[in-house]
Parts: structure tokens; C-alpha cells; sequence
């Protein structure tokens, strides 16, 4: 089978670009190893506001909106960070996944679930499957295979491929105990780079989750003790667990060789702070479709080298900022960071990050930060060196 461009990987980022492809006239192939698209659940499926400007999101895939969060510190001094809109979404991601494959397949792509990649020849564009006969062709193959893509290591195989484990609950609490229009993430020193959350998806429910440098079994022990630890919490059954893992951004990853390009988990166009990679992965697949587009239709396969610069030109400050911020987290005792808390509430951080803040573009927040001196407050001086020269 033939195509133009052929897509492994039915996850939200690669359907997406697939459909762009489709209502562009090209043929266009999905390749999926598993049997359904979405499952199993391996995400918090937590979407900033910028979600509504680069996608499709049905209202009914809402789960709920969110005006703000509360950010705890080890010893729990909160920040409340509040907006007048929606600066966020909880959604079905089951169901968004699954609805933006068969939009895919409406404009004309076409989908090939439980064909898993076994080999694939870069020089002539064919991929070969393991549990079939198919052999597939096609003029530009994209990997959008997630966080342990088979095309990344094919392409990319002197990058090893890091990544973060995260894990989930579903917690029903036995009482009302959340506004379900606030999102809850608190800080430990000892998570860092990652973080837990509570995600309310009523006034009693919640996904809480963890990503961070430990196993899968480590992080279900510090989810069940940060539960149990309290009191605020009290009375709750933990309906269903979850896991996966996270990529870890890297800036010297190749993002594309011969006719192959990367997106998505698989390019590791994940934010470094919190691990999110939907918005980013979307603004990627209408790059790389633009791209795609005009190298198919000019017969230059060449053309499509132009992917990478213009993803690393659009997304390199602020992937710098992210990294940064990430650096300054992870140097932080829980001591630190309390500290950091108590001060950012009394130089009145809050109504600045309410202002300022963003989920996907955090870099204005830090310039306003420095640019009033409330970093230089709470970060340690060898860092301050780094943010000055970042944001002159």
C-alpha cells in the first residue's frame, strides 16, 4: 500500500497533523499498534486555554473549566492564583483521543489499528509490520509514537531516549471537599522536577498524580502517603490507577533524517515544567503539515529539513525559560521552597501570577517577576546570574 504520507502513531498529535494532510487532498495512512485508540488513560488530561486556538475541543469532552489553582508548599503555605476566564480544561482524554482519530478518518485518512512496526527502510520509505503482511510505503513517514518511538530510535539513535514515570489515582472522597474549579498542585523537594495534583472533576472526585524521577511503584507509595498524610483529605477509595511516562525535553534531539520527521511525545515537544505536551504537539503538527505540504507538492522531499529550524525558532525562548525554572525547582530544599512561598505571598506574587501567568507560555510571568525584583527574593544568587542573562 502507498501512501503520501504515512503516520505511526494514532495519538492526539499525530491524528491531528494526519487530518490537516487528508483535507489537504494527500493519501494519507495511520499506523497503530493498538487495538483501540485512547486506552489505556496515561494522562491527566489537563489542557491550557490556548487548546480552544489550536484544535478542535467538543464541549462534551469538557469535563470541567478552570479559573485558577492553589499551589502548596511542603508545609503548605498556598498561593492562590485566580483569572476572570478559563485558564484551563479537564477533559475526557479517552474520548478526545478517540474523537480527533475519527475526524482523521472523516476528512479520508486511513487507520490501521493493532499494526505494530517492526523495521522500517529510510532510504525507500517502506515500513514493515509485525503482525501482518502489509507493507507500507510512502513519501514522508512521520513518528508520532510516543515517549518510546520506534521512528525516534531509528532516526535519533545516538539520543538516548529519557523520560519521566508518572502515575495517577481516581479518588472518590467520602465528602465535598473540592472546588472543582481549582486546580490543587503541591511542591515537595524531593519530587522535583516533578510535582503531585489534584485535578476535581466534581466537589467529592479528583485524579491526584505524580511525575518525577522514581518507578512506578515508588510514586504509588508517595500518592498513598501524601492521601493518607492529610487530614484534609480524610475518608477516600481509590477507584481506578493509572501510569506512564513523560519525555524529557531535549534540545539537541534530531527532529528529522531522510524523508522521516518527528512530533509529539516522540519529538519530545513536552513543556519541562509540568510535562504537558498537547498544546505544543498541535502548533508542531500544523508546522510540520505546512511543511509537508509544500515539499509533496514541489516533489522535494528536501524541503521538509525546514521542519526542525522553524520548530526550535518558535519554541526556543520560551523552552529556555521553561528549563530554567525547571533548574531552580530542582535546587530547592523543602525549606527552600517554603520559604520562596512565604515571600512570593507577602511581595504580592499572587496577584502578579494571576495576571501574568499561563499555563503553556510561562516566560511573561518570569520577565515580570525580574522585572519587579521578586526573583531576586527567592531564587539562590548563581541562578540569578543565568535568569539575567535569559531575559536581557
Amino acid at each position: 500500500m502507498t501512501y503520501d504520507v504515512l503516520v505511526v502513531g494514532a495519538g492526539p498529535v499525530g491524528t491531528t497533523y494526519a487530518r490537516y494532510m487528508a483535507e489537504k487532498g494527500f493519501k494519507v495512512g495511520i499506523i497503530e499498534k493498538k487495538s483501540r485508540v485512547g486506552v489505556p488513560l496515561q494522562c491527566a488530561g489537563l489542557l491550557g486555554k490556548q487548546i480552544k486556538e489550536v484544535n478542535i475541543l467538543p464541549q462534551e469532552l469538557i469535563i470541567n473549566p478552570f479559573y485558577g489553582a492553589y499551589l502548596h508548599s511542603p508545609s503548605d503555605h498556598v498561593l492562590k492564583v485566580a483569572k476572570d476566564k478559563p485558564e484551563a480544561y479537564v477533559v475526557d482524554r479517552v474520548g478526545y483521543d478517540q474523537f480527533l482519530a475519527e475526524k482523521s478518518v472523516d476528512a479520508g485518512s486511513e487507520l490501521f489499528l493493532k499494526h505494530q512496526v517492526k523495521d522500517i527502510n529510510t532510504k525507500n520509505g517502506q515500513i514493515y509490520t509485525k503482525n501482518g503482511t502489509e507493507r507500507f510505503t510512502a513519501k514522508i513517514i512521520v513518528g508520532a509514537d510516543g515517549y518510546n518511538s520506534v521512528i525516534a530510535k531509528k532516526i535519533s539513535n545516538r539520543q538516548p531516549l529519557d523520560n519521566l514515570q508518572a502515575a495517577q489515582f481516581l479518588v472518590d472522597f467520602t465528602q465535598d471537599i473540592f472546588d472543582p474549579n481549582y486546580v490543587h498542585l503541591q511542591a515537595y523537594a524531593s519530587t522535583s522536577p516533578g510535582f503531585i495534583w489534584m485535578i476535581p472533576l466534581t466537589n467529592h472526585q479528583a485524579r491526584v498524580g505524580i511525575f518525577g524521577n522514581y518507578d512506578y511503584h515508588d510514586l504509588n507509595k508517595i500518592l498513598k502517603s501524601y492521601l493518607n498524610s492529610n487530614p484534609e483529605l480524610n475518608g477516600f477509595n481509590v477507584l481506578k490507577k493509572y501510569q506512564g511516562k513523560i519525555p524529557v525535553y531535549n534540545s539537541k534531539k534530531r527532529l528529522i533524517k531522510d524523508n522521516i520527521l518527528l512530533l509529539g511525545d516522540a519529538a519530545s515537544q513536552v513543556k519541562p515544567t509540568t510535562g504537558g505536551g498537547l498544546i505544543m504537539g498541535f502548533k508542531c503538527a500544523q508546522i510540520a503539515s505546512d511543511i509537508t505540504e509544500k515539499a509533496l507538492e514541489n516533489d522535494d522531499i528536501k524541503l521538509i529539513q525546514e521542519y526542525e529550524s522553524i520548530c526550535r525558532k518558535n519554541f526556543k525562548s520560551e523552552l529556555k525559560t521553561q528549563l530554567l525554572v525547571q533548574k531552580i525547582f530542582k535546587s530547592l530544599t523543602d525549606d527552600d521552597l517554603d520559604y520562596m512561598f512565604m515571600k512570593l505571598k507577602e511581595d504580592g506574587a499572587e496577584e502578579l501570577i494571576s495576571e501574568y501567568g499561563e499555563m503553556d507560555d510561562q516566560s511573561p510571568l518570569v520577565k515580570e517577576m525580574f522585572k519587579k525584583g521578586i526573583l531576586f527574593k527567592v531564587v539562590p544568587k548563581i541562578l540569578l546570574r543565568g535568569i539575567s542573562a535569559l531575559l536581557k
